[in-house]
């Protein structure tokens, strides 16, 4: 996965590339859940979007919490609770229980959009 590395370890080697490839991956979030909504809850895009999604999550969330991260902690706290909604709703989504694509997709482009 491309988070292998800690936010302070890549931030660095290049504060610039760290925001790229976070950028990145959001963009191929995105794309993911822009397909998985056209295609409906239940298709093999939503499972590749949700599954994908929830790995992104899990690894921003863990480099938030490290005590390495340098970001301060007020932004580390609102971002680590965004990411918990994202992983609530990728969960009601699986479970058929929401088709909230347009959330998640609104929240990603938002955090990505932030990351200019």
């Amino acid at each position: 996965m491309m988070y292998q590395r800690s936010y302070a370890e890549s931030l660095e080697s290049s504060p610039g590339e760290c925001r790229e490839r976070e950028r990145r991956a959001l963009d191929h979030a995105l794309q993911l859940l822009e397909k998985a909504r056209h295609d409906g809850v239940g298709s093999a895009a939503a499972a590749e979007a949700l599954h994908f999604l929830c790995r992104l999550w899990k690894a921003l969330i863990e480099d938030l919490i490290s005590p390495e991260n340098d970001l301060p902690d007020v932004l580390r706290g609102d971002l680590v609770s965004v990411g918990i909604w994202v992983l609530r709703e990728a969960d009601s989504i699986r479970e058929e229980k929401s088709s909230n694509f347009r959330g998640l997709i609104e929240i990603c482009s938002a955090i990505r959009n932030g990351l200019r």
